[in-house]
């Protein structure tokens, strides 16, 4: 395929192995720095983006943006691409409810630019076969084919506008959601002071959940503060389903409890923290 002169908005943990996937299919892939970051600009400098600066810059050189942010973030981000002029296809990878993703789809189609709905599952692409983006929309394949030869799968769901964002909110809700209550059942044995039995019973009838459930805090807790608007947004996609939303604003709490473990060294992290953090916000919230 023809080089294409590719944006990523912004190169985060996630967003760098996506620019990275781009960048190994030998596309020229940029970014900008303004307002970004140290740790964004060592990335990026690492794996050979072309720095625009701005983002006005970013939006008149590139073809194509790819959008990766905290999905609290996401509409206000496609506001300013298209507040930038930008009228090239955008493509909003973020975990966001399939509401929100009409939301900045009409953003950019009201000015003029062609929107692809991405939704990423799996950990950072950095090993084959692991991470996918699903995308749907008209030029869903015109995205999928800029991924050729790349670490990112591509899986291409029809024409629908939201297609991708709904089903990445059905598979978060259960692999997030799960982990949140997880740890919520724990925080609930260690308030009444029977964390222990509760591990020894696990042991008994459900072995392996203990250390699942050291899995989830250690690993979680650095990035558990990004997990709060994706479960608010699992939230919002359910109510718009007619279907109750409860567990997910508790999920919400629960990664909320663990957002001062953010970008913390998860070798660093006592368990035993986390679940007083969670205890913590939970008394605070009903007090």
């Amino acid at each position: 395929m023809t080089s294409k002169t590719l944006g990523v908005l912004h190169p985060g943990l996630m967003g760098i192995s996506l620019a990275n996937s781009l960048v190994t299919a030998g596309h020229n892939v940029c970014w900008a720095s303004d307002n970004r970051s140290r740790q964004s600009a060592e990335r990026a400098a690492e794996y050979h983006l072309t720095d625009c600066k701005t983002l006005a810059a970013l939006s008149h050189q590139c073809e194509v943006l790819f959008s990766v942010c905290p999905p609290a973030e996401a509409l206000n981000l496609a506001q300013a691409v298209v507040d930038a002029g930008f009228s090239g296809m955008y493509v909003d990878c973020n975990a966001v409810a399939p509401e929100t993703t009409r939301a900045v789809a009409k953003t950019l189609t009201a000015a003029g630019a062609d929107f692809v709905d991405g939704g990423i599952i799996g950990p950072p692409a950095w090993k084959a076969g692991t991470t996918r983006l699903y995308l749907s929309g008209k030029r869903a394949s015109v995205v999928a084919q800029l991924f050729n030869g790349s670490l990112m799968d591509t899986v291409i769901l029809g024409d629908s506008t939201d297609a991708a964002s709904a089903l990445k909110m059905s598979y978060a809700a259960w692999t997030k959601g799960s982990a949140a209550l997880l740890l919520r059942v724990y925080a609930l044995a260690e308030h009444h002071g029977l964390g222990t039995a509760l591990v020894d019973e696990w042991n008994l009838s459900q072995p392996g959940l203990k250390t699942q459930l050291d899995n989830q805090a250690l690993i979680n807790a650095p990035k558990a503060w990004r997990f709060v608007g994706e479960m608010e947004q699992i939230a919002a996609t359910l109510t718009e389903a007619g279907q109750h939303p409860g567990a997910f604003d508790s999920a919400a709490n629960v990664y909320h409890a663990m957002s001062s473990f953010k970008d913390a060294d998860s070798n660093n992290i006592i368990m035993e923290a986390v679940i007083a953090a969670i205890i913590k916000a939970s008394t605070t919230d009903h007090s």
